[in-house]
């Protein structure tokens, strides 16, 4: 039930409209950046696999096996212990993460601005930012003055004026999308971490339990 849990929740993140809308983007050769989707595609695989684990424990139990709870025992120890390595590697790269969105969307923000914007494709990046994320501009002073002299790449508000007073910068939304939903990560790497060693417990209480009434 855990893993299916940490699996729906983690295909959940992967096609969020606002992420899956953004970290498709393409600025002409360059990919939007997706070291979000790393740490998505770990929790898929931990969810996956202790569905899998489960059922081996499960199946154990019932055959009151020492084998398979040894097996199911040594593959926790083994999750665990990449769920930790994901942990510590989500942690240093948290703030890089939305880094990287930031620079991705300031250099589509530079290409939507110049002369020839048919030239490139930073005007269609830059809208999609601004429709998805219901923002406009970088963290600037050419990002606080856009929503008045490019409505063009601005959600539209009835009027100009409530456009630039409602409008937030986009460095500001970019940030508040990724913290929110790494810290919903970081509570299922929690909860998952503490079944874990309950699990780890109660198997070797059940395997020891089941070799000393083998003796009797």
């Amino acid at each position: 039930l855990a893993g299916g849990i940490i699996l729906g929740v983690a295909l959940w993140l992967r096609h969020d409209s606002q992420t899956t809308n953004i970290l498709y983007l393409q600025l002409g050769d360059k990919q939007a950046p997706n070291t979000f989707y790393v740490g998505i595609y770990i929790l898929i695989a931990v969810g996956a696999v202790m569905m899998f684990v489960g059922f081996l424990g499960c199946y154990g139990a019932i055959q009151e096996s020492q084998c398979l709870l040894g097996t199911f025992f040594t593959c926790l120890v083994i999750l665990f212990a990449c769920e930790v390595a994901a942990g510590i590697w989500g942690f240093v790269n948290k703030d890089q993460i939305a880094k990287d969105v930031k620079q991705f969307y300031d250099q589509a923000f530079q290409q939507a601005l110049m002369a020839e914007p048919e030239m490139n494709n930073g005007k269609a990046v830059v809208k999609t930012f601004h429709e998805t994320l219901d923002c406009c501009g970088p963290d600037n002073a050419i990002g606080v003055i856009t929503p008045l002299w490019r409505e063009d790449l601005c959600p539209k508000k009835d009027s100009t004026l409530k456009t630039f007073i409602e409008t937030s910068n986009c460095h500001k939304k970019i940030d508040e999308l990724f913290s929110g939903k790494l810290y919903l990560i970081g509570i299922a790497a929690i909860v998952v971490a503490v079944i874990m060693i309950f699990e780890m417990i109660l198997s070797m209480v059940l395997c020891c339990g089941i070799r000393n009434s083998s003796v009797y």
